[in-house]
């Protein structure tokens, strides 16, 4: 019987995969992305590990900003190189999570990457195909902005189960938001909702919150897309100088529970 166009589709998307590491388990791969930089894509990245962390997850970080790495700095990882005969090792934070990004790999973590798209994102499989990651339930994979070679190698080579889209509450961030969304849908990766840095500040004074892009209309903007909100982060100087000294994994926030909840429901 002849093949059907979508049994070819399904074919040549199996093939395109990349074979995870024999010596890793990984069960849920999430993508964090952004139409654009500047929004806190890493930030996202960072406190959505922890808090799956801390509800008792095995989690894991792949950094696949290969030119902008942030993930090694805010959890105080510096040069790290080791690997056995099982493959490369990622790094171990106080918390548990596992982590692999090019800056632990560099002799200097600020000399800069001036490599051309096809090796970049050859750089992002093997993080996937030579790193002993071990067991992992979650890992969060923070892609570099936009909707370039990067974000599609992942898309294509790895089984991402779904992506949290990361916005700020300015207007023009709305149709960048959409350019990432589209793509995914245009991949078939689920979209598991928008989370909002940069939402507001809090009052030093009052306690009331501030909004310094106006007053956020993420909610309206999630339901036009069908989409849900899964958490709002404030502008919050604590937040940048744990992430500044290493120290990310002690910040204190519990507004990802609606995130936790919707990754913690994922079926096997």
């Amino acid at each position: 019987m002849a093949k059907k166009p979508e049994d070819f589709k399904k074919e040549m998307e199996d093939n395109m995969r990349a074979k995870l590491s024999e010596y890793s388990h990984v069960k849920k791969v999430i993508g964090v992305v952004s139409g654009k930089g500047g929004v806190g894509k890493s930030l996202v990245t960072g406190l959505s590990a922890i808090s799956m962390s801390r509800k008792g997850h095995q989690v894991a970080i792949m950094d696949a900003d290969i030119t902008g790495p942030s993930i090694p700095k805010m959890f105080g990882i510096g040069k790290e190189n080791f690997a056995d005969e099982t493959g490369l090792l990622p790094a171990v934070t106080r918390g548990g999570m596992k982590i692999m990004s090019l800056n632990m790999l560099m002799d200097n973590e600020t000399d800069p990457v001036i490599w051309r798209g096809p090796v970049i994102a050859g750089i992002v499989k093997q993080f996937w195909t030579d790193v002993n990651w071990g067991d992992v339930d979650y890992m969060f994979v923070d892609m570099p902005p936009g909707t370039g070679d990067v974000p599609l190698t992942v898309f294509q080579s790895l089984p991402v189960d779904g992506i949290i889209v990361v916005a700020t509450p300015q207007e023009l961030v709305g149709m960048i938001v959409e350019k990432a969304i589209n793509m995914a849908k245009m991949m078939n990766i689920p979209v598991l909702g928008l989370v909002e840095n940069m939402s507001y500040m809090t009052c030093p004074h009052c306690g009331e919150p501030i909004y310094m892009f106006g007053e956020s209309k993420i909610d309206s903007y999630a339901a036009s897309l069908g989409l849900s909100v899964l958490g709002k982060i404030p502008m919050n100087p604590d937040f940048a100088a744990k992430c500044d000294a290493g120290l990310a994994e002690d910040i204190e926030f519990e507004g990802l529970e609606s995130l936790v909840s919707v990754l913690d429901g994922m079926k096997e």
